[in-house]
């Protein structure tokens, strides 16, 4: 009987050992997928950090008009030529007036008479301005900007002997011939011939630094030109 009993606890004594390995074995695995678990999370974590500090942190434009509180309005010593700041003037003067005296035709009336000869006296003074004292001195155009640039100062010197011309023949109109319809007539003309003109100034003008690339942040201009 006792021997029985032995056998019968030999043949379990295999099957219990093996379940403790078993055990162990699972024990191991699930330890091991935990590691693998908690390794990747923080991998993941890790990688946008790694990421960012990698990626190289942009260059700051430390310059006069740096947008900070104290440097957004930019003083007139930062720009490199006052050139655009002159001649919107006469650009938006010598068409009011051409228009203002093409209207006066037809009205006759002597308050739009001063309306046209003050525009025009003041869109002649900038226009004269902008084309001799603060004109920009180029330097290194390409061959085609260059031809732009000329096509520009043409019309620009046209703006100017027609403004001139069309402002006298106002005064006249107005002082001398006492707003006769003839002269009114031939001062809206002689003023559109300028309207005319400062628009297609403004139309290369605008080609050049919107086209060429002349004029932003200084290019293409020579410095200690205002």
């Amino acid at each position: 009987m006792l021997g029985i009993a032995t056998l019968y606890l030999l043949s379990f004594a295999p099957a219990l050992a093996h379940g403790g390995e078993k055990h162990e074995k699972k024990k191991t695995e699930a330890t091991a997928v935990k590691k693998e678990a908690a390794d990747t999370a923080t991998s993941q974590q890790t990688a946008p950090d790694t990421a960012a500090a990698l990626t190289p942190a942009p260059t700051v434009h430390i310059e006069a008009h740096e947008q900070t509180p104290s440097k957004v309005h930019a003083s007139l010593s930062d720009f490199p030529n006052t050139h655009p700041l002159i001649v919107h003037f006469p650009i938006m003067l010598l068409m009011v007036a051409a228009a203002v005296l093409l209207a006066n035709i037809v009205f006759l009336r002597n308050e739009l008479d001063w309306v046209a000869t003050i525009a025009a006296l003041i869109g002649f003074i900038t226009a004269y301005l902008a084309a001799n004292y603060n004109h920009p001195h180029t330097d290194g155009l390409t061959a085609h900007a260059q031809l732009v640039l000329d096509q520009h100062d043409l019309y620009a010197e046209w703006t100017v002997y027609l403004g001139g011309i069309g402002l006298v023949a106002q005064l006249l109109s107005q002082f001398l011939f006492k707003g006769k319809r003839w002269s009114v007539a031939v001062a809206a003309l002689i003023l559109t011939g300028s309207a005319y003109a400062v628009s297609m100034a403004g139309h290369y003008g605008a080609q050049l630094v919107h086209i060429e690339g002349v004029g932003p942040q200084g290019k293409f201009l020579e410095e200690h030109h205002h």
